[in-house]
């Protein structure tokens, strides 16, 4: 379960007062982004420091660098 940053926090993050997201949407953003930074970092050595992916990809929604875009 994600404590930091808050869920709800995420949600806003990802959709618009005019389009909000659901939780559903914020798993499946998220997993997407933890799977690309797994496929990036795969063959180098990241040192002792251990950050999961989706805490990555959860700071990174927080952060506004991540959007959700509806096809």
């Amino acid at each position: 379960m994600i404590n930091q940053p808050p869920v709800d926090l995420l949600i806003e993050q990802l959709g618009t007062p005019e389009q909000p997201v659901s939780r559903y949407c914020l798993c499946v953003v998220a997993a997407k982004r933890a799977r690309q930074i797994i496929e990036q970092t795969a063959g180098t050595a990241t040192g002792n420091e251990i950050i999961k992916e989706l805490a990555v990809a959860s700071r990174e929604i927080a952060e506004g660098k991540i959007k959700c875009v509806k096809d």
